[in-house]
């Protein structure tokens, strides 16, 4: 088995292409496809879109808040939304967004990246806004498990920008701070390393060289946030191959809710990404 996630992915990349598809059963999802706002209607649309793409996509990125709006209903739904995952043999990412400090972390680590958690994912994202030392508890878990964490640096929403492109007082930007103090977690050069960190393609280039992360890029903002598979060959020429994973979420959901069009539109999305990278 692979040692770290990196090198997991590294492999379903190679195999599958380099498409993750968002599964993000919110209200107006639901309705869009005919479905009640409620946990059945959760159910039905986060196994239809795994459906459509477990024989295309590479991994589902399960955005937690519209399962756990629900309560422990919603967390029933994800709980299987997981294991089916697994049987198809395609890796979760849960976009659940955590970061605290101490035993806080040690407690979300078990909670998302231990193997004995229903809820344990192949990868978690979490921020680094208490310092990315911080996370330890959730590197030591991924390290441990062969699982991964996807950092936040620079993300998709309009609003990150400001903090994200600020400096230190060494006169850093936020973002950069973020994927050199990543790359120090992994010190790899071949991409393959547990921690990974969430760069959106609608984003500049950043002043720190993607090439030398050392681990997994998730990259989200393509469809309908704007950015294209063109950015992809902007922003990541230089990066090790099969090390960039790409988020297509709403413009995917929107061809549904017939699987035969999800699937068809999840095709396409795959082609034109591995054309787009290198």
């Amino acid at each position: 088995m692979p040692e770290t996630f990196g090198e997991r992915l590294h492999e379903r990349l190679r195999a599958r292409g380099p498409l993750c598809a968002g599964v993000d059963p919110s209200a107006r999802l639901l309705a869009d496809w005919g479905r009640d706002d409620s946990a059945d209607g959760v159910e039905y649309a986060a196994l239809a879109l795994l459906e459509a793409v477990r024989d295309v996509a590479t991994a589902i990125k399960a955005q937690v808040a519209h399962f756990e709006r629900f309560g422990a209903a919603g967390f029933a739904v994800l709980e299987r939304l997981i294991v089916e995952a697994r049987d198809a043999d395609v890796l979760v990412v849960a976009d659940a967004k955590r970061g605290d400090i101490g035993v806080s972390n040690a407690g979300y680590a078990e909670a998302w990246l231990s193997g004995r958690s229903p809820l344990a994912a192949d990868a978690l994202t979490a921020h680094p806004y208490h310092g990315v030392a911080s996370l330890a508890p959730l590197v030591q878990a991924a390290r441990e498990h062969a699982r991964g964490v996807f950092v936040l640096s620079a993300t998709s929403n309009e609003e990150g920008r400001a903090l994200q492109r600020a400096r230190t007082d060494e006169g850093e930007r936020v973002e950069a701070m973020v994927l050199r103090e990543v790359a120090a977690l992994n010190g790899r050069a071949d991409g393959q390393g547990a921690v990974g960190v969430v760069y959106a393609a609608n984003r500049a280039a950043p002043e720190f060289d993607l090439a030398t992360l050392g681990g997994p890029i998730l990259v989200p903002g393509v469809g309908a946030q704007g950015a294209t598979p063109a950015d992809l060959a902007r922003l990541f020429p230089r990066c090790p191959p099969d090390t960039v994973l790409v988020n297509v979420g709403r413009a995917l959901a929107q061809k549904g809710p017939e699987i035969r069009a999800l699937r068809d539109g999840a095709r396409r999305w795959r082609d034109d990404l591995l054309a787009a990278l290198p």
